[in-house]
């Protein structure tokens, strides 16, 4: 009876070592929205268990492929362009937990901030607000976040 107590209780303890070190890794998927160019070397986002990380973006105008006059507009293009890529993999605005925006010019904070306060419903997500070098296709802003599923 003793040794049969000592073998269970071993076999217990190598099953629970067998299954720790056998822990499953997240999926890792890569999330594009529709019409996401296969010559990009990126993807929109990527997403590892519920945990979704957003490529950074500009709001450039699709029928002109630049910058539209506007910084709102293009706070708004921008935004929205994140909010498909959000949609894309099950999630909203509400699941950021952080955001990152790049500017080469740091007194539009204000202007960026008009139009961004209104893509929340519920608390905002921790955020910067980057003085950068020039960006691509003249850019006034590139957002990149963090999207955790609620």
């Amino acid at each position: 009876m003793k040794l049969a107590t000592v073998i269970l209780s071993a076999l217990v303890v190598l099953g629970l070592a067998a299954s720790a070190g056998g822990e499953k890794k997240p999926e890792r998927r890569a999330i594009n929205k529709p019409g996401h160019s296969a010559d990009l070397p990126f993807s929109d986002a990527v997403l590892v268990g519920d945990t979704l990380y957003l490529s950074g973006d500009i709001g450039l105008d699709p029928k002109t492929g630049k910058p539209p006059e506007s910084p709102e507009e293009e706070a708004r293009l921008v935004l929205n362009s994140m909010q498909a890529t959000l949609a894309a993999a099950g999630m909203t605005m509400d699941d950021l937990v952080t955001v990152t925006v790049y500017s080469p010019d740091v007194s539009l904070w204000q202007r960026f901030n008009g139009i961004y306060r209104d893509y929340f419903k519920k608390e905002f997500p921790a955020r910067a607000f980057v003085g950068s070098g020039p960006l691509l296709f003249g850019a006034r802003f590139e957002v990149q976040a963090i999207a955790v599923k609620r």
